[in-house]
């Protein structure tokens, strides 16, 4: 009986562990990654308008072609034919160019290219998409990730 109640005890902190406020880590992931899944468009359009800015360093428009480039091809780390979890790298790269973006070279310049709601780009939102696109990455795959983006 008491290692019925101490296995309870466990999974019901386990249990405790993955939720946050009632809901389970997972799906609020997935449910970020579905929806910055479909603003792919915009933030390739974005990054697009980057490029050909004058105000936008060299050097990060070097990263901002590399971060296209990467989601465009074919070769990923996750090959985009796996649905869903093959855009994950996809968002991560595009969250972490836009941020370097932001910080470089400000706001905006960055909101002059964006025609997505400007809610989409405060900080807040675009770590909640980084967290939710780590969590279904592998920690060495999010270490070179963000490697990249320096």
């Amino acid at each position: 009986m008491i290692a019925t109640g101490t296995s309870h005890a466990n999974a019901h902190r386990r249990s405790r562990a993955r939720t946050n406020g009632g809901a389970r880590p997972r799906r609020g992931s997935r449910r970020t990654i579905l929806t910055t899944i479909t603003q792919i468009p915009a933030y390739l359009r974005l990054l697009g308008g980057m490029l050909t800015d004058p105000r936008v360093d060299p050097l990060d428009k070097l990263l901002v072609g590399a971060a296209i480039a990467y989601v465009v091809l074919p070769i990923d780390v996750i090959p985009d034919v796996i649905p869903v979890i093959g855009q994950v790298d996809d968002v991560f790269i595009l969250v972490l160019a836009i941020r370097r973006l932001i910080s470089r070279a400000g706001m905006r310049v960055v909101r002059d290219h964006w025609d997505g709601p400007i809610e989409d780009l405060h900080p807040s939102a675009l770590q909640e998409v980084l967290l939710a696109a780590a969590f279904f990455l592998p920690r060495r795959m999010r270490r070179r990730l963000r490697k990249l983006s320096r």
